[in-house]
């Protein structure tokens, strides 16, 4: 899996992987325009749709009504060093469900790949390659 960010102008990036582009920027008290989701809220928004995937996989499998079905998910901003928190995720479904489906949703939510990225950490690495060759 590979994602190429770009500079684009002041404090937004663009985003690309396969045949798809997300931007970022900040918001103005930041020094950007606010024209798109910070960097974190995009963190916040993959976690909630692969929990919202994980959750409907399960409501289909057990022939439930998953149509509608809304994640929220929140964090709080931590400093020293800058970080989120504990992220808190809501899974709203279409329908009421018994405890015994209440608790396959919030196991399926466990078994996202991005949950178990944040619980089994990976290690990071960082490299400052050459300069960039830019064509005139």
């Amino acid at each position: 899996m590979k994602v190429t960010v770009n500079h684009i102008g002041d404090v937004q990036f663009s985003m690309r992987t396969r045949s798809h582009t997300l931007y970022t920027d900040q918001p103005a008290e930041n020094g950007g325009w606010d024209e798109a989701m910070t960097p974190p809220e995009i963190f916040l928004s993959a976690i909630g749709a692969c929990a919202a995937f994980y959750a409907v996989a399960y409501l289909k499998k057990k022939g439930l009504p998953y149509e509608g079905t809304e994640v929220e998910i929140s964090a709080e901003k931590l400093t020293s060093p800058a970080r989120l928190g504990e992220i808190r995720i809501v899974v709203h479904t279409p329908s009421e469900l018994t405890p015994e489906h209440q608790a396959g949703v919030d196991d399926s939510v466990h078994h996202c790949v991005l949950h178990n990225t944040l619980t089994h950490p990976p290690k990071v690495t960082v490299e400052v390659g050459t300069p960039l060759v830019v064509s005139v």
